[in-house]
């Protein structure tokens, strides 16, 4: 008996351990670099507790706004939002990156980025050179030359922001068929079908918004049914009806993310639906704001506004778990956490944030390291 039970303890002790490991996890912030921040940025974050801690530079990068990290947990990758574009590829090692390679993608300030769903391709949007690129992901996590490449045409009715094409996301359909690209410039969301076998992009159709949206992100519902789009120079969401055979979007309504007696600027920034399916969440950058939505299918009813505790949320990301949701508020330069409520969506301040120089977006790696 003796035996068993310290066999017992033993097996107790060892599943605390690796649960333990499990939620500790790191965590990157993509920046603009200036004279105070130098490249990408890691912390350690305790998905049970919410704890913060350890915040260092991963690795000095130019401009390395916006991230993603591969479906492997090995590798992340960043866009090099310059003039001279570029998408770089690094191996996480404890926290701390180390370049593998750079190329460039085809266009001026590249703004987003995204992995394929087989891990096999990259994805990149080139805000300013309005413009969509394809990489071919090697075993070794590095980058091959493009493989597809497409420019949009075209302009918007707003001579100041819409003079020209400006592709703000490129991200895959579950299915990984399609490959949906909001473009600001145009007021639409362009649809191309996808090859994944030597990853090039043909045009498919267009998801079309109202003169002067601004669409900048979107999401997919959890079913794949419905795709909702976030408009940034309206501060509204699109719902359109996904046909997940031809590409179609077909518009079901559109809500606004900002309370109707606000008569300030509208800046609307990033969007994201918790792992239950059942909220929608979406930045304001014009009050520093995350509107909340309750999800019924086509349907999005408000459900609440939060303050993200600083200046100017460009981004912001929900933990693994679906209990935490941290925002980057670029112009405060403060990651600041949330709790979430999952039974309304609401959030609630943890009290915990950390001091990060111009963050532009947060990832969350796969695995422990």
């Amino acid at each position: 008996m003796t035996h068993r039970i310290l066999i017992w303890f033993g097996l107790v002790a060892l599943t605390v351990t690796t649960v333990a490991e499990a939620a500790d996890r790191t965590v990157f912030v993509g920046t603009y670099t200036s004279a105070q921040s130098k490249g990408i940025y890691s912390f350690r974050f305790d998905s049970v507790t919410g704890k913060l801690t350890n915040l260092s530079l991963a690795v000095k990068s130019s401009n390395p706004s916006f991230l993603a990290v591969h479906p492997n947990g090995r590798f992340l990758y960043a866009v090099n939002e310059n003039k001279d574009g570029a998408v770089s590829s690094f191996t996480i090692e404890s926290g701390k990156l180390s370049l593998k390679n750079s190329v460039a993608t085809k266009g001026a300030g590249p703004c987003h980025i995204s992995v394929d769903r087989t891990g096999r391709w990259l994805f990149v949007a080139n805000y300013d050179g309005g413009s969509v690129a394809v990489f071919p992901i090697r075993e070794d996590g590095s980058l091959g030359e493009a493989s597809g490449f497409v420019q949009h045409t075209g302009s918007g009715v707003d001579r100041e922001r819409q003079e020209g094409p400006h592709a703000h996301m490129a991200v895959a359909s579950p299915d990984n068929r399609f490959v949906l690209v909001p473009d600001l410039g145009l007021d639409r969301v362009v649809v191309y079908s996808f090859d994944a076998g030597h990853g090039t992009l043909v045009p498919a159709g267009a998801g079309k918004l109202a003169p002067r949206s601004g669409p900048r992100h979107l999401v997919f519902s959890r079913d794949g049914q419905f795709v909702y789009v976030l408009n940034e120079m309206t501060a509204t969401i699109n719902a359109f009806r996904w046909n997940t055979r031809s590409g179609v979007m077909e518009p079901t309504g559109t809500t606004p993310t900002l309370p109707v007696d606000y008569t300030g600027a509208k800046a609307a920034a990033e969007i994201a639906i918790d792992l239950s399916g059942k909220f929608l969440y979406a930045s304001n950058r014009g009050d520093s704001s995350i509107a909340i939505f309750r999800i019924d299918g086509q349907k999005l009813a408000p459900a609440g506004h939060t303050s993200t505790g600083g200046k100017t949320p460009r981004n912001f990301a929900l933990d693994p778990t679906g209990n935490f949701l941290l925002a980057a508020n670029q112009d405060s330069g403060s990651i600041v956490e949330f709790r979430i409520d999952k039974g309304t969506g609401g959030l609630t301040p943890t009290g915990e944030q950390l001091a990060v120089p111009s963050p532009v977006s947060i990832a969350f790696s796969d695995s422990p390291h």
